[in-house]
């Protein structure tokens, strides 16, 4: 990885004192940048020990360090939501510098544990692993621009069997007004934060986990955002006319798409590849979602767009989208657009392969939190300097987007 040059580590510098105001104690600053330094870095295993003894060059002070940087992590009181916040500013100033937000990604991953006292674990499913197995669940929300994405928020998924355990809330120091929230309800509360905090707005995008909830989406509305997100084919819904009156009489999503001829669908490339064009074949039809929900009356509701997906090689369509996009938005501005759900996948790889993300070998929640807000900080400057790196004038291709940076 290469090296940061001299006008870079200034930059660094400045920045961890931008999070050493938030921080306050002058202890509490020196830990942050040990802990940091140590997740930028060289090094197989980014945990605390091994983070201790690769920064401290007097081997007799290792476990001195080790034990301060496990105080801050663990046991220190410091905002997660301020830090995250100026982590967040700093890399997002960075990229609308050079090109607008487009989209904003609610995603989720899991980070494969050992045993039962991790906080949060238990066997359940996860996309990381494609199966049931141990494991810890996070919800993220990442913000995107054409050519760049930064995660700026992270929430721990904590099942009814650690938030309805008291001995289990008191060993890992779960707060006290830690009520059981499913995947959606704290995605909801990560958009709510990120509107609060004015990160510039994008389309909201997710796959069908969260797509098919008409809560998810009509929240996303009442925001004052717009979405972009996959549903499965049992959806229902109804035509709607010229004038957007749906019309006629409920169907699936995927009953409706078997009455749009195959010259409907038209072939679009979304990005290149890393070997070839990424393209398939769409079809698009306005409709209104037709669910049961009690005080909503389904005349009302707005009318979105369908997007319905074949792949290339495939005689049946294999996804459905549901966008809120305006009609005037052409059938590619559509298309790129809830495509950029990739992205995230990249953050979790340069998460996990570059910074230490599932590294924590803590078990409490204040750990957890803290150690995903350094995290979040190390990915926010790397991805300024990347920019920095890639002005305008010399604009790389989204893929070709190496992550490596060392302090």
């Amino acid at each position: 990885m290469d090296l940061l040059d001299r006008e870079a580590q200034g930059r660094l510098v400045d920045y961890f004192d931008s999070i050493g105001q938030i921080l306050g104690h002058e202890r509490r600053r020196a830990s942050f940048a040990l802990y940091a330094q140590g997740l930028l870095g060289d090094g197989e295993r980014k945990s605390m020990e091994p983070i201790a003894a690769r920064t401290c060059p007097d081997p007799e002070r290792v476990e001195a360090v080790h034990q301060q940087i496990h105080h801050f992590i663990v046991d220190s009181l410091w905002s997660d939501r301020e830090v995250r916040r100026t982590a967040a500013r700093y890399a997002v100033d960075a990229m609308t510098a050079r090109e607008p937000v487009s989209s904003w990604i609610i995603d989720d991953t899991g980070m494969l544990k050992q045993g039962t006292h991790s906080v949060g674990v238990q066997r359940q499913y996860t996309g990381s692993a494609g199966k049931i197995t141990n494991c810890q669940l996070a919800v993220s929300l990442s913000v995107a621009t054409e050519t760049e994405r930064v995660p700026v928020d992270f929430e721990l998924y904590l099942p009814t069997s650690w938030t309805e355990s008291q001995a289990r809330r008191q060993e890992a120091r779960i707060p006290a007004d830690r009520v059981f929230k499913t995947k959606l309800e704290l995605a909801v509360d990560m958009i709510h934060r990120a509107v609060e905090d004015d990160v510039p707005r994008g389309v909201v995008l997710a796959d069908c986990f969260y797509g098919d909830e008409p809560y998810f989406r009509n929240e996303v509305r009442l925001l004052g955002l717009h979405y972009g997100v996959e549903v499965k084919s049992d959806n229902r819904v109804r035509r709607v006319d010229s004038r957007g009156r749906a019309r006629g009489d409920v169907l699936t999503v995927a009953a409706l798409a078997q009455t749009m001829g195959r010259k409907r669908f038209r072939r679009v490339t979304w990005r290149e590849g890393t070997q070839r064009a990424l393209q398939a074949r769409f079809a698009f039809r306005r409709i209104v979602p037709a669910y049961c929900r009690d005080g909503d009356d389904p005349e009302t509701r707005e009318d979105v767009w369908l997007i319905v997906e074949r792949s290339e090689d495939e005689t049946e369509p294999d996804r459905y989208y549901f966008a809120s996009l305006p009609r005037s938005w052409t059938k590619k501005q559509l298309v790129r657009r809830i495509k950029e759900r990739w992205k995230t996948e990249r953050i979790y790889e340069d998460m996990k392969g570059e910074l230490g993300f599932d590294h924590f070998e803590g078990r409490r929640f204040p750990g957890w939190h803290h150690h995903i807000s350094v995290v979040l900080c190390c990915y926010a400057f790397v991805v300024a300097e990347r920019v920095r790196r890639f002005p305008p004038t010399a604009r790389r291709s989204p893929v070709d987007d190496s992550f490596g940076i060392a302090a």
